[in-house]
């Protein structure tokens, strides 16, 4: 078994769309980068990437590129799948923690554990989405970001 951590942080912006784990949620921030900034997909790119000792998702998906402006990325995630599995693992777990004020979660958190299943070929219960305030400390507590952490345990391939 591989034990993968990933980490992401994205700055808020005006009139950018707030991505979280594939989901377009309605708020009055959305979220600055190259891609569509979804930090829940990044920081889970970078754990099983970090598992698999690929590297990270800069490395696979520079921001360098115009491919990758404006990037679904969930389509990214997928092709870390692709990699996953051509090296023979799968999805054991995905525990994700999401660090952000607004917006509230809740909502929305059983639509983004269903969209990183589908994304990374697991079940829903294989996939945890929790969420946390920062109680107005620091840049996220003061709204000026959004930050995910994750951690992926992954398993040979059943059958290989």
């Amino acid at each position: 078994m591989k034990i993968g951590f990933g980490f992401d942080v994205h700055p808020t912006e005006r009139g950018r769309r707030m991505v979280l784990g594939g989901v377009d949620i309605p708020c009055e921030v959305g979220l600055a980068g190259h891609s569509d900034a979804d930090v829940v997909a990044h920081a889970t790119m970078d754990a099983v990437l970090g598992a698999l000792a690929l590297g990270d998702i800069g490395h696979h998906f520079p921001d360098s590129d115009p491919r990758y402006r404006g990037a679904d990325s969930i389509l990214l995630l997928r092709q870390v799948r692709s990699k996953m599995e051509a090296a023979g693992y799968e999805i054991g777990n995905l525990d994700l923690m999401v660090l952000a004020e607004v917006p509230r979660l809740a909502p929305y958190k059983q639509q983004m554990r269903a969209n990183l299943a589908q994304a990374l070929g697991c079940t829903v219960e294989q996939v945890s989405v929790k969420a946390t305030t920062m109680e107005g400390l620091g840049f996220i507590g003061q709204r000026e970001g959004v930050a995910a952490q994750a951690v992926v345990l992954l398993q040979p391939k059943r059958g290989v």
